[in-house]
């Protein structure tokens, strides 16, 4: 109970930070689309770095997500995302995680179309990264968020896949750009050859769905 309090403070003292993490090719033919991951941090009230595995579960069990992500979202419409028609760098795509409870926010995705439409966003940086568990909780809520914002230039990326019981049920469905697998996956992968046969079945499907002709069908997905 006491993270809400501070939470919340640190909100109204603007005091949430945002990380830029690269996300890199590690094979040549991909997009040279330079791809970067939002993190977010909390200065505490002494000036020193929180980590998320801190405040992040108190924000989700309170339901103040709604209210870090629409931070979030802002900022990196507002300061960070490529604008169209800036030739002053190369194009480049930003990542924003979103929360489940945020999801089922039934305001936020308002808010979201409003902030692209004030930043004039070039088609493709933002990228929203919703976990398989969220989607899979709110699966009609996600297929909703995710149609609604393709449309207007955003791409998607599945996080965590791999890890909930009905993954490539569901997966058919949902219109994304990227799979991230699940870390429990990749940990031995260079030495557990079932590890390395399920990256290898994941990433197979992935490219699959990708040519197959589908209501996704412009769909890129990508391991």
């Amino acid at each position: 109970m006491q993270w809400v309090s501070r939470i919340n403070k640190a909100c109204d003292e603007d005091r949430l930070e945002l990380l830029c993490q690269p996300i890199v090719p590690i094979r040549a033919g991909v997009d040279k689309l330079r791809h970067f991951e939002l993190l977010l941090r909390m200065r505490d009230e002494h000036g020193q770095l929180v980590q998320p595995s801190e405040f992040i579960p108190a924000a989700e069990r309170f339901n103040l997500m709604p209210t870090i992500d629409r931070w979030v979202v802002h900022q990196a419409c507002s300061r960070l995302a490529h604008r169209r028609g800036d030739t002053s760098r190369e194009p480049y795509m930003l990542a924003v995680n979103i929360s489940s409870t945020t999801l089922n926010d039934e305001q936020f995705l308002d808010f979201v179309i409003a902030e692209l439409a004030r930043a004039d966003l070039a088609p493709g940086a933002l990228c929203f990264e919703l976990t398989e568990t969220a989607a899979m909780t709110s699966l009609a809520a996600a297929t909703h968020f995710i149609r609604e914002l393709r449309a207007r230039g955003c791409r998607f990326s599945l996080d965590d896949f791999g890890s909930g019981l009905s993954s490539f049920i569901f997966l058919k469905n949902l219109p994304v750009d990227f799979l991230k697998l699940d870390g429990q996956f990749m940990h031995n992968v260079t030495h557990d050859p079932i590890d390395r046969s399920m990256v290898e079945a994941i990433a197979q499907i992935g490219e699959s769905m990708t040519s197959a002709p589908s209501p996704s069908a412009s769909t890129r997905r990508r391991c």
